[in-house]
């Protein structure tokens, strides 16, 4: 198979969808791997480790694309944007983020251009777990108490307050919505900076995990209208981590009650990516991350994990790699039929949509993703 990495085009993305440890591991199993040029560069990966490994640098996106019909499957981070849509044709194999519960526009264009897109976010182990998301969310939960504190700032139009307050002086109240991975990591780093930390969630394994994590040391709380709303008053700064896989992520914060926050409270949606958990919340870019909402500050990013991306980067690829290997070894067909979890991720085939929690989102029918493999 040949395999095309493209370089990301997204604001202030840096990522690139694999590693020269990546590409070796395809070559090996006798694949052609095509990078463009340029594509590591931000996560400090040269041209040169590449070609090292084995692959060969292509100048152009349409070449990194195959848009002439000469790559079988492309592999990039984040979801392809409107300068991307006219290299996309039938045939193809997309795997990457694609998120299209939040993105209707870009599942009817994988639909009318007939790409079999298969969605990082929505392959799923039996376990429930979901292993290409994982790691993402992993970084963009401790990122989040980072971009916040920073918001907090006087300067940034926050209310001036430290994370960790300093003797006779309040630390910081962190509220985070969702104890999932990434909830649980923004908790471990508000944690270390000395917040007073509150963890939501509706799973109360989650929440004696976190008990028995920090020796008590975050508040959990069984998440209730109520009880957010409580907590959301009282805080300096909300984290949004709330996961529906592949649906749309439900509005738990309302503008009303934004209104009703401490005057330079922060709110971070780590959930943006899935249309957010914030009822005001709008996707921004790392080069405008932030706005106002009643006096208080939303950093809405919907690619946090791209600030840091020799971290994301290699992260990102330790996950996807046995299932690109299959891919590229099998075949989309052959390798869903035999990994149910990689089954999972396939979101569009032949101009069908697959994934029924992102049809409800989008309105648009999902057809049995049974059918499609039979």
């Amino acid at each position: 198979m040949k395999v095309g990495v493209p370089k990301e085009v997204k604001n202030h993305e840096y990522r690139v969808a694999i590693t020269p440890v990546g590409v070796h591991e395809l070559t090996a199993h006798g694949h052609d791997v095509v990078v463009e040029h340029g594509a590591g560069i931000g996560s400090s990966i040269p041209d040169e480790e590449y070609v090292a490994a084995g692959a060969r640098i292509v100048a152009t996106p349409e070449e990194a694309w195959g848009t002439d019909g000469g790559v079988d499957m492309v592999l990039k981070v984040k979801e392809p944007v409107a300068e991307e849509y006219h290299r996309m044709r039938e045939g193809l194999t997309l795997f990457t983020y694609l998120h299209l519960a939040a993105d209707k526009p870009l599942t009817e264009e994988l639909l009318a251009r007939k790409v079999t897109g298969i969605a990082y976010e929505t392959v799923q182990l039996p376990s429930g777990g979901l292993p290409l998301l994982y790691p993402m969310s992993e970084v963009a939960g401790c990122l989040a108490p980072q971009v916040g504190a920073y918001s907090l700032l006087k300067a940034q139009g926050g209310r001036g307050v430290l994370m960790g307050g300093v003797g006779g002086v309040a630390n910081a109240k962190v509220v985070i919505i969702g104890a999932g991975v990434s909830g649980q990591n923004a908790a471990n780093i508000a944690l270390g900076m000395g917040a007073d930390v509150t963890l939501l969630d509706t799973d109360l394994d989650k929440l004696r995990m976190s008990f028995w994590r920090y020796n008590n040391r975050v508040h959990g709380l069984a998440s209730s209208r109520l009880a957010i709303e409580q907590q959301v008053m009282e805080a300096d700064m909300v984290i949004g981590a709330v996961l529906i896989p592949g649906a749309a992520a439900p509005k738990l914060v309302t503008n009303d009650l934004v209104s009703r926050m401490k005057p330079g409270s922060v709110l971070v949606d780590i959930a943006v990516d899935q249309g957010g958990c914030f009822e005001d919340t709008h996707a921004t870019t790392h080069a405008d991350p932030t706005y106002q909402v009643h006096g208080s500050t939303f950093y809405c990013v919907a690619n946090m994990p791209g600030a840091v991306p020799n971290t994301s980067t290699y992260a990102l690829t330790n996950a996807t790699l046995p299932y690109t290997v299959a891919l590229a070894d099998r075949g989309w067909v052959e390798a869903c039929r035999a990994d149910r979890s990689l089954a999972l991720g396939l979101n569009t085939h032949a101009g069908d949509l697959t994934n029924a929690p992102v049809g409800e989102a989008v309105g648009i029918e999902a057809v049995s993703l049974d059918d499609v493999l039979a």
